[in-house]
């Protein structure tokens, strides 16, 4: 297995360099990164400092800094170092100038200002922390979105993605031989979405639960015929009510989010 020195730069959060570089990295195998994570660098002080620790450890750099005073200091040095060094924004940004006839402004972290949008995340994200599991089903009716699944279809962090996009998502477990709130069948303005998996990837799921938390008496949660029977009866049920189905099998919390997502644009 290979491996190399990441440095990400960023003048705010740096969670915009970070998600780029682990899109990146996925597409590659059989590689150990070291990354070394450096945000709110705002100063020529803090590249000088930065550059230090590249020169000692070389590798790849990619950067967030709107500055071009910043950018330009720590391109040169890179450059002489022979380090590659890539403004993951640059490209971006220009065609957007380009195109719109406008200037860069230069604002490192406007993204992340206290604007409506950052309160509905927040009210969103209060949302699905307080009707998780089959909580405060008085009010889900409010929900743009409601999951629901049998136990570890990934039902609450797919809420919870859904509420940092804005959404204010809900989730309710169906569990075999018990009937599904009627607060749920009434919630007529929700999207509600039906959650699957196959079998053999649940009971993998499951009892790597149950070893967790040190249970060993819940047979049939684990039992292969009997969860191919529970997610059948599922299925059959989110069919009858004409509620669409997601395959969560090979998808991950992001993929599944982006599916919900892509459903609720759908009913809008």
């Amino acid at each position: 297995m290979s491996s190399f020195h990441l440095h990400l730069i960023s003048d705010s959060t740096g969670e915009t360099v970070s998600t780029i570089a682990r899109a990146a990295l996925s597409q590659f195998d059989e590689i150990e990164v070291v990354e070394h994570n450096w945000s709110l660098v705002r100063t020529e002080g803090q590249i000088e400092k930065i550059l230090k620790v590249i020169e000692e450890w070389r590798g790849v750099v990619l950067y967030t800094l709107v500055k071009v005073d910043l950018a330009e200091v720590l391109q040169k040095r890179c450059r002489t170092l022979s380090v590659p060094c890539v403004p993951v924004m640059e490209g971006v940004m220009g065609a957007f100038s380009g195109f719109l006839s406008r200037s860069v402004q230069q604002r490192p972290g406007y993204q992340h200002e206290l604007d409506d949008e950052y309160f509905e995340r927040i009210d969103a994200m209060q949302f699905a922390l307080s009707h998780d599991d089959g909580q405060s089903l008085f009010d889900v009716d409010r929900a743009d979105v409601i999951l629901t699944g049998v136990s570890r279809t990934s039902k609450t962090p797919t809420c919870v993605y859904l509420a940092n996009r804005g959404l204010r998502a809900a989730n309710i477990p169906f569990i075999l031989g018990q009937e599904l709130p009627s607060a749920l069948l009434n919630a007529e303005e929700s999207l509600i979405v039906g959650l699957t998996t196959s079998p053999e990837r649940l009971v993998q799921v499951r009892r790597n639960r149950l070893r967790q938390m040190k249970e060993e008496k819940l047979e049939n949660y684990v039992d292969l015929e009997a969860v191919r029977s529970e997610l059948n009866k599922a299925r059959r049920f989110f069919q009858g009510r004409g509620w669409p189905i997601i395959d969560v099998t090979r998808r991950s919390i992001e993929e599944t989010a982006a599916a919900v997502l892509s459903l609720y644009r759908e009913t809008q």
